[in-house]
């Protein structure tokens, strides 16, 4: 059984609640001062205490999706096989699954759109990952047949998984609706993870020597979906959003690659990579990489890029709020760069306050893209 399973969760809870009445059973009989006694006290509520304590934090997981699997919280994933050398021979994207969008009525696709899992393999940088795709209940009904659709990349903080950005933030659900009610033009949403390279934390930059994880997000996945997927080929029909690692991520492509995404949006981002122990050395002493990389730097110190940003925060809940102002003061010095904010009065680092978000991102990505 998966760590995201219900039956483990409800294992974990059937363990918990037996330990705490068989304490409450056993506790008359320990209450001696032999060293046995004492011992078995101890071991009691130790027990029950952990056996507490897993129920939380596998419900928390399920509630957030920090961790995939066992392997993933464990640290046990090499990251092995990422690199595809035959990916020419295979295409550059490989449908693996289809499903219907959760929480949508209707088992058509024409009527309630699709969710994809998918393979993209990197033409360029050989990295290959897994990603989600959903396909607007248009995009299989005939008279749009021969029309394109605007493309959004959707992206997880860190560790994060793709399959929570379906379930937990209800992206395809959400923009399903919107289209519905006419707040928002039908869009195709492409879901991943901005860790290409499990486990390591690349901070979606090109790594000396190592993985490029920048170059995958700007060149490799739009050149898959357009091999497969009838999306817009021009700039102006390419957004991105994430939350957390997924907002810096969203912010930085969109500012470095303008001609590639028209507008960025991050949720409760961060506007500078960190180094730690799940990043390891990504620059290799590159000052200019390292600079690069830095949101506010790179609008002191480079041309102002022709995009559309969007930013998110909390004025009590977030630690960015005070860095998300002078960001947003910055970009409107540029007087080239657009930037609009999501500013909530509270709430904190977690998927309830980007759901509260999450609709007005997806109406403002709308405004901001074509399909052509």
């Amino acid at each position: 059984m998966g760590l995201t399973s219900d039956k483990v969760l409800a294992l974990a809870i059937g363990f918990a609640v037996l330990l705490f009445a068989g304490t409450v059973w056993m506790w008359p009989r320990l209450a001696r001062t032999t060293w046995r006694s004492v011992s078995g006290r101890i071991g009691l509520l130790l027990a029950t205490q952990v056996a507490l304590f897993a129920s939380l934090g596998i419900a928390a997981n399920q509630a957030f999706g920090f961790y995939a699997g066992w392997a993933d919280l464990f640290g046990q994933e090499t990251g092995q096989g990422v690199v595809v050398d035959h990916a020419g021979a295979q295409g550059p994207l490989r449908v693996v699954g289809t499903a219907r969008v959760p929480g949508v009525g209707g088992s058509l696709p024409q009527t309630a759109g699709e969710v994809q899992r998918v393979y993209v393999m990197g033409r360029t940088t050989r990295i290959a990952t897994p990603a989600y795709v959903y396909l607007p209940p248009e995009y299989f009904q005939p008279r749009y047949r021969t029309r394109t659709f605007p493309a959004v990349v959707v992206l997880t903080g860190y560790p994060g998984t793709a399959r929570s950005l379906v379930d937990k933030l209800h992206y395809p659900r959400t923009a399903q609706q919107l289209a519905k009610d006419g707040r928002a033009q039908p869009m195709i949403l492409v879901m991943l993870r901005p860790t290409v390279v499990p486990p390591r934390d690349t901070e979606c930059v090109d790594v000396p020597g190592g993985p490029r994880a920048e170059t995958f997000f700007a060149r490799d996945l739009p050149d898959a979906l357009l091999a497969h997927y009838r999306v817009g080929k021009k700039p102006g029909s390419w957004g991105i959003v994430g939350d957390s690692t997924g907002g810096y991520c969203a912010l930085k492509l969109a500012m470095h690659h303008p001609d590639v995404y028209a507008a960025g949006a991050g949720l409760s981002p961060y506007y500078k990579a960190p180094i730690d122990p799940t990043t390891g050395d990504l620059f290799h002493g590159d000052k200019g990489l390292r600079n690069r990389a830095d949101l506010r730097w790179f609008l002191d110190h480079e041309a102002a890029p022709d995009t559309s940003l969007l930013v998110s925060s909390s004025k009590v809940g977030e630690t960015n709020y005070k860095a998300t102002r002078e960001f947003i003061k910055q970009v409107v010095a540029t007087r080239l760069t657009r930037i609009s904010s999501i500013i909530l009065d509270s709430g904190g680092h977690n998927f309830n306050t980007w759901r509260r978000e999450i609709p007005g991102t997806l109406q403002w990505l709308s405004g901001r893209l074509t399909d052509q």
